[in-house]
């Protein structure tokens, strides 16, 4: 006699399992969050046009691209990158993402060469980056996006010197800002805003 494992599903399980309209709805919202980054894409690629003689020229060269998840830790996001350039020591990259039921972000990732060239810059916009409410990455991996306190710092809680310190010596430089869910008719004007902070601060 085969002994199958016994799967109990919840009365709210059971309720979704049998009823499509909720993932109908979430690829719904999905594809509307993607539409919303095509137009924020078109916002960035306009400052961008105004500020091409402050970044390098590979970075420029390669197209814009929006990717889709369904499980950064558990949830679906989407991200756009813009402008975006990876190898396998050298990144520059301001990328908008949207992590479904926590907030929408941008992030400027530099490493190698990339970092080289713009640390000084960025540890000068120390203030605006300040006031603006950056967080900046303090976690061993580039690769981690959520903002809880093993991975971002708030630049509202370090001092210039411990800022400067920081950006110098880490093998990255990775700092974000997150828009609240519920801010969703200012998004695309905000991410405009801070993207042109991210720019502005390399030029």
């Amino acid at each position: 006699m085969n002994d199958f494992p016994k799967i109990q599903l919840s009365p709210f399980e059971e309720q979704l399992v049998t009823d499509s309209t909720w993932l109908l709805t979430k690829n719904a919202i999905l594809e509307k969050i993607k539409m919303l980054l095509l137009a924020v894409q078109d916002q960035q690629e306009a400052i961008l046009n105004e500020n091409q003689q402050a970044l390098p020229a590979e970075v420029l060269k390669v197209p814009p691209k929006i990717t889709r998840g369904e499980n950064y830790l558990g949830l679906p996001w989407l991200v756009l990158d813009q402008p975006r350039y990876f190898d396998r020591e050298n990144i520059f990259a301001i990328r908008t993402m949207f992590w479904w039921g926590k907030f929408f972000s941008i992030t400027l990732q530099l490493s190698g060469s990339h970092k080289e060239l713009f640390t000084e810059n960025i540890a000068e916009a120390y203030d605006v980056l300040r006031k603006n409410e950056f967080h900046i990455s303090h976690s061993d991996s580039p690769w981690n996006h959520h903002f809880e306190k093993d991975n971002y710092r708030s630049l509202a809680g370090i001092s210039k010197e411990e800022f400067v310190h920081h950006i110098r010596t880490h093998s990255f430089i990775k700092l974000a800002k997150k828009i609240s869910l519920g801010e969703w008719d200012t998004v695309p004007s905000k991410l405009a805003k801070d993207f042109r902070i991210l720019v502005g601060l390399l030029s």
